[in-house]
């Protein structure tokens, strides 16, 4: 990394796209903190995330995770990873965009299915095996066009998480050279 970052990166895409793996490798090698969104919003609640949505429904838990992320999005320079669905909100994505530089982890159905078929730890996947990879589907279609105002688009593949890294790394040293 040629210049040091001195802004968060926020890592967006959906569920299985590999904001948390990657975001924790993507700090070390940066030298910034790293936060997850995710954690941020179990702590604030006191909850696990499905317990959040089983207690106060799918609109209070994006309402919550708004609120969490507009936190987050005040804070200092950092590597955050953003809850799966949380720039659909547009008061979230308009304080990404004048607080952060965004890092689409964009993945095809076929990876995401693999990385998250079976994780009982994912709210908003919750569903009968016969309707999983089109419940992904539906999560493609209506918020990959948000995450398409991201600076930056790293495609995430069914490789070693360094690799990704690396690539990311690369897209925000060309990104800062601009």
């Amino acid at each position: 990394m040629g210049k040091k970052i001195n802004k968060i990166i926020l890592l967006v895409g959906l569920m299985g796209s590999g904001k948390t793996s990657v975001g924790k490798r993507l700090a070390q090698k940066l030298d910034l903190p790293f936060v997850d969104g995710d954690r941020e919003i179990e702590k604030a609640s006191g909850l696990s995330l499905i317990d959040v949505l089983k207690c106060f429904g799918p609109q209070e838990y994006r309402n919550g995770e708004m609120r969490v992320m507009k936190r987050l999005l005040s804070g200092g320079p950092c590597v955050l990873a953003s809850g799966g669905g949380s720039l659909v909100a547009e008061q979230t994505r308009a304080f990404a965009k004048q607080n952060a530089l965004t890092v689409w982890l964009k993945a095809d159905i076929d990876t995401l299915y693999h990385r998250t078929y079976g994780r009982k730890q994912r709210p908003f996947l919750q569903t009968s095996d016969n309707h999983f990879k089109e419940k992904l589907e539906n999560y493609i279609k209506e918020e990959y066009p948000y995450y398409e105002e991201a600076d930056i688009v790293v495609e995430t593949k069914d490789e070693r998480v360094e690799y990704t890294v690396n690539r990311v790394v690369k897209a925000l040293d060309n990104f800062m050279e601009k």
